[in-house]
């Protein structure tokens, strides 16, 4: 089981949903991810996400200007 950070900042919708599917798709079952991202669209693209690929539960912080989400891969 890997812990990967993935840090998105600076980036627009689509980009960081479309990246986080990438890492997803080259990690294992049970690898967690931290990722870091100030698009304020990424909340609810993020959550949505997590919904689709059942990758849950998806724990979102905000500090300051970063949405920051913690998932494990199912």
């Amino acid at each position: 089981m890997a812990r990967i950070t993935l840090d998105f900042r600076g980036m627009n919708c689509p980009m960081p949903i479309m990246k986080t599917a990438m890492a997803f798709r080259k990690a294992a079952q049970g690898d967690q991810f931290e990722i870091t991202c100030d698009d304020p669209g990424f909340e609810p693209d993020i959550t949505a996400w997590c919904k689709e690929t059942k990758n849950l539960p998806c724990d979102i912080k905000k500090q300051g200007k970063d949405i920051i989400a913690s998932i494990t891969k199912q």
